[in-house]
């Protein structure tokens, strides 16, 4: 009798596609959120953009989370 799997690629089932999703794939989506945020954002100088940019560079998932929670507070709110 065969054996029936949802996804079969290479010896890869679900449980590794769970895994693949919340270890690498989830971490690079908050990566690029936060960076594609950062650079779009406006801020008061290019000293704390710049900062950031490397915090989150070179810190990708710690760097993205305080971004997120702290930095998106200092931008240059726009006046309407």
């Amino acid at each position: 009798m065969p054996q029936t799997t949802l996804l079969f690629i290479g010896g890869i089932g679900p449980v590794e596609i769970i895994f693949l999703l919340l270890f690498i794939a989830a971490p690079l989506v908050l990566w690029l959120w936060a960076l594609i945020d950062l650079l779009r954002g406006n801020f008061s100088d290019s000293t704390t953009k710049l900062i950031w940019a490397v915090v989150i560079i070179f810190i990708p998932i710690l760097g993205s989370l305080l971004y997120l929670l702290i930095g998106r507070n200092q931008k240059v709110k726009p006046v309407n």
